[in-house]
């Protein structure tokens, strides 16, 4: 039987609250559906208290305290709506904004920017302190990252994402006070560090410091050229990702809208990655069979992911003979549109687009790798995600 865990009795704002003990206060008030502003907190995360932007006034206490690291305790009394509290909250967000490149018209998160929601919560148009947000490159380059460090706000949500969750710890914090910022050793492009692109970082990170890269302008290019052809194949996750983006039910599958959507759009032709799954499943399985009979290296591992092999071949490349030599589901279907399909459509091949709608940033990359095409022409042109 489960050991009942002690409960603990505090108000928050004058609710009446009662939790677990080692519960944060920043969950506590959840619970009576107040949401304490926050920017380094994250749920998956271990707690950072970094930001401050969480801060509280526990009655008793001189100093104001972080709801995301203060366990609450019987009969403790948080406000989190006083004048000191909101002045706090004010005073941090319009120092961040001074550092902080605000050309929000043209950053990918704008409108999914947690500062931006922030400043609108606290009615901040504009920081009304000196603008010393420093001029740096952004490293763009990366077929599947792009990193902007005028918009970090250093709240370390990518560094423990790429640390804790992923294991990889190819970002860190370098230098001191206020010249600290998040990069890799060495300053190095993220493709010349550990990182195996798999873009965990870009998903926790608050605002468009770290993001996908975006290709959305070349597939709609693409689509208004008349000279090109343009096919598109879909991944299966993404039939399910797009119905929750809609707030559909959870597990909604939203195969016919899809399809719909990209024929609508102006794509020629619209097809699964699940065929490009089976041609990898018949070559794997006699890939494996060949390694059988003829004392090839094993276990044989699947190559299907391009995180999982850049993973191998960055941290433990004496398993690179482990992998199977077939190509992804959708490498495999991109060389098939390549090859076979013009023969089949009576379609140049120079003439032929094809994009792929994938859930994994990693795609990016696999897609541009060199050895994924022929005469000097990618198998797969342009990978864009969920």
């Amino acid at each position: 039987m489960a050991e009942e865990r002690e409960l603990v009795h505090l108000t928050i704002n004058n609710i009446p609250v009662e939790v677990p003990k080692g519960t944060k206060i920043i969950d506590a008030a959840r619970k009576v559906h107040i949401n304490i502003p926050h920017l380094c907190y994250h749920p998956d995360q271990r707690v950072k208290a970094r930001c401050r932007i969480c801060s509280i006034e526990v009655t008793g206490n001189r100093r104001l305290m972080a709801a995301c690291a203060t366990e609450v305790w019987e009969g403790m009394e948080v406000h989190t709506d006083t004048q000191i509290v909101r002045d706090t909250q004010i005073a941090i967000l319009q120092l961040i904004l001074a550092n902080h490149n605000q050309d929000c018209l043209n950053c990918p998160r704008n409108h999914r920017c947690d500062l931006q929601e922030l400043c609108s919560r606290f009615n901040i148009g504009h920081t009304g302190l000196p603008i010393v947000v420093e001029s740096r490159e952004d490293a763009a380059n990366n077929p599947s990252i792009a990193r902007d460090p005028t918009k970090c706000i250093k709240c370390g949500r990518c560094i423990r994402a790429c640390k804790d969750v992923q294991g990889i710890e190819a970002l860190n914090f370098s230098g001191r006070s206020d010249k600290i910022t998040v990069t890799t050793a060495y300053n190095s492009p993220l493709e010349a560090t550990d990182c195996i692109l798999c873009g965990q970082c870009s998903l926790v990170c608050p605002t468009g410091a770290i993001t996908e890269k975006d290709d959305t302008q070349r597939v709609l290019d693409a689509l208004q050229d008349p000279k090109k052809h343009v096919i598109v194949q879909v991944a299966p996750a993404v039939r399910v990702s797009l119905g929750d983006e809609f707030h559909l039910p959870p597990g909604a599958i939203v195969t016919g809208q899809m399809v719909a959507a990209l024929k609508r759009l102006g794509f020629d032709r619209v097809f699964d990655t699940n065929f490009g799954a089976d041609l990898t499943i018949m070559e794997e399985g006699h890939e494996f069979l060949h390694r059988l009979e003829n004392g090839g290296t094993l276990p044989m591992m699947t190559s299907c992911s391009p995180g999982w092999v850049n993973y191998v071949e960055k941290h433990y490349s004496d398993c690179i003979d482990h992998l199977s030599t077939a190509k992804s589901p959708m490498q495999i279907f991109g060389a098939v549109a390549k090859t076979y399909y013009p023969e089949q459509a009576g379609i140049p091949v120079e003439d032929i687009v094809t994009v792929s709608v994938m859930p994994c940033t990693a795609k990016k990359f696999e897609a541009a790798r060199p050895e994924m095409g022929r005469d000097g022409r990618q198998d797969v042109d342009i990978v864009i995600t969920t």
